[in-house]
């Protein structure tokens, strides 16, 4: 007589149609209008960051499988590698020396992922993770910043030039009043929301970031908790700043359209490998990276602080995890 037996497997049980090179060709295709807006001011010297730095990621995670994880299938064409690129380039100067980005790249692979078993199991950011390590490391060649030019495609030798977050912490230290900095800065918001500002690749418009993220929420790719959370709360703390003193805090609108608020807060927080599983648990994700950010631009050494705010909360993510866990189904038996 046959003997019909049940296999249960370990649960999710219904699958969705997504999968996850799916979701990260998507977050590839909402990353296009940020890079097209770098490479109009920019011109070729963005194209050309953007390639060392995608094909040197790659590169880096098929030749670190193939050294150290020989039985584990090559996943370079995942999309993963690409982001992680795409990423790091938005991160960095466009006239950064070439070598300078591989080493960038070799960080943010090689360090924080692939050390850790590869993608789905590394705890921060890796685009962050090199930025961070060329900022230390760096600290010239990753603060000098070329004027934007449209469509100049030979800005190699480009005359350079402080970021508004870095006039503005400079000119507060030497006792100008906010509205003094901004008033040398004609058009400032209308110019930060469109692009034509000093910064890196993929953090000058605005609008651009914008537009990707409404792909991505319209996709489904990312929720709105932690981008609204971020910008919330980042929004409200500097408005009370400025509103306790407007000489020497800038104001809200100022902090939301300048630096990497809008990129870290759309295409950095929302990383779901590093970023908490639940809707109250991305809420507090957020929130904390809002402040913290903000706490680093006014207080801190350096005029931007996105990208420790994120890494910081990033090692926050377990604990915030733990103490926001989703609810049960069915209950515990205990034995007498």
């Amino acid at each position: 007589m046959a003997i019909n037996r049940l296999t249960v497997s370990m649960s999710p049980h219904d699958h969705g149609k997504d999968s996850v090179k799916k979701i990260m060709y998507g977050v590839i295709i909402a990353m296009i209008p940020a890079l097209l807006v770098s490479v109009y001011y920019f011109g070729f010297d963005a194209i050309k960051v953007s390639l060392i730095a995608v094909a040197s990621c790659v590169f880096f995670e098929w030749a670190i499988q193939k050294l150290f994880f020989k039985n584990k299938k090559t996943t370079i064409t995942d999309g993963s590698a690409i982001i992680t690129g795409l990423l790091l380039a938005f991160n960095l100067p466009s006239n950064l020396p070439w070598y300078i980005i591989i080493i960038g790249a070799l960080v943010a692979i090689g360090i924080a992922k692939m050390t850790f078993g590869g993608l789905g199991n590394n705890p921060f950011n890796p685009a962050l993770v090199g930025r961070v390590f060329l900022l230390i490391s760096f600290p010239v060649e990753m603060t000098s910043w070329p004027k934007v030019s449209v469509l100049n495609f030979a800005m190699t030798n480009a005359e350079t030039g402080a970021t508004p977050l870095a006039i503005v912490k400079e000119g507060l230290k030497n006792g100008e009043s906010f509205k003094e900095i901004i008033d040398g800065l004609p058009h400032f918001y209308t110019d930060a929301f469109m692009g034509n500002i000093g910064g890196s690749l993929g953090e000058i418009s605005a609008i651009a970031i914008l537009i990707g993220g409404l792909f991505m929420l319209f996709r489904k790719i990312i929720t709105w908790h932690i981008p609204v959370a971020v910008l919330g709360s980042a929004t409200i703390f500097s408005a009370i700043l400025h509103g306790v003193n407007p000489n020497n805090f800038a104001d809200p609108v100022f902090h939301l359209l300048t630096g990497g608020m809008m990129l870290g807060a759309i295409f950095m927080a929302t990383d779901m490998v590093t970023s908490p599983m639940t809707k109250k648990g991305m809420l507090v994700f957020g929130l904390g990276i809002g402040i913290l950010t903000i706490v680093i631009r006014t207080w801190g050494a350096y005029p931007e602080g996105m990208s420790f705010a994120i890494l910081i909360m990033n090692a926050f993510v377990p604990l915030i995890n733990r103490g926001f866990k989703p609810k049960r189904f069915g209950e515990t038996i205990k034995k007498v």
